[in-house]
């Protein structure tokens, strides 16, 4: 048996690493892959709730850019993140993983509305819960809708699952001398101005002393190896 260091994780994936080698979209080799590592986990008895971002689709902040209303776009981007819950969704139930939906916004046809209550009972019946629609508000980010949600259902981690290996002083694709750090407060990111999160869900995560450990996920064997405690991306800390 392998031995977990955490019990409940709060997954963040982002919109864009559902894109793969496509421009936009969803590429089913990544999104199988991504189930089939989750499934590894999952039969660990890993509780685990996943927030998934929607800009491999659509951006609020991309169609504010181009003269929309920004709350509306706001609200087409968080259908989005819907599109990609249920695509993941259909994944994990081709593994034979137990997983259910729920939605920050009402569409009762595709998902279930979130309740708390009732997302920490699908979580303790041990079910994968897919947290869509972010925070069902306009002008926040799924970064904050991820530490939003893990603080709710008290998650002991937040794994933030992107394109890039861990936290940098600067860009590793415009500088190869970047410097990765292992190990962070969030007082060091700050006063770094490291980029880790968008502002509101970093102060968020460091008012409540959420840890945030920032890897690949399109490595596979990453989210395994974060779940046992083994070295992997960056860890943010109180």
């Amino acid at each position: 048996m392998t031995e977990l260091k955490y019990k409940r994780v709060l997954l963040k994936i982002s919109g864009e690493a559902l894109l793969g080698s496509k421009s936009f979209g969803i590429d089913a080799k990544v999104i199988n892959q991504i189930a089939e590592e989750l499934k590894e986990v999952y039969q660990y008895g890993l509780e685990i709730g996943i927030v998934i971002g929607g800009g491999n689709i659509f951006r609020g902040i991309a169609g504010e850019k181009q003269g929309m209303d920004r709350a509306r776009a706001d609200y087409m981007g968080m259908l989005a993140t819907l599109i990609n819950a249920l695509a993941l969704q259909d994944a994990l139930e081709a593994q034979g993983v137990s997983c259910r939906v729920m939605s920050a916004l009402e569409v009762i046809e595709v998902a279930e509305p979130y309740i708390r209550e009732k997302a920490i009972r699908h979580l303790e019946k041990g079910r994968v819960l897919i947290l869509a629609c972010g925070t069902g508000n306009p002008f926040f980010t799924t970064d904050t809708a991820a530490v939003l949600r893990a603080l709710e259902l008290k998650c002991e981690v937040l794994f933030k699952a992107t394109k890039v290996d861990g936290v940098y002083d600067k860009d590793p694709k415009k500088h190869p001398d970047a410097k990765k750090f292992n190990e962070l407060t969030f007082d060091e990111a700050l006063q770094k101005r490291l980029k880790v999160m968008d502002a509101t869900a970093f102060s968020l995560a460091r008012d409540y002393k959420l840890p945030i450990l920032v890897f690949d996920l399109l490595n596979y064997g990453n989210i395994k190896k974060a779940v046992v405690g083994e070295s992997v991306g960056t860890y943010i800390k109180a």
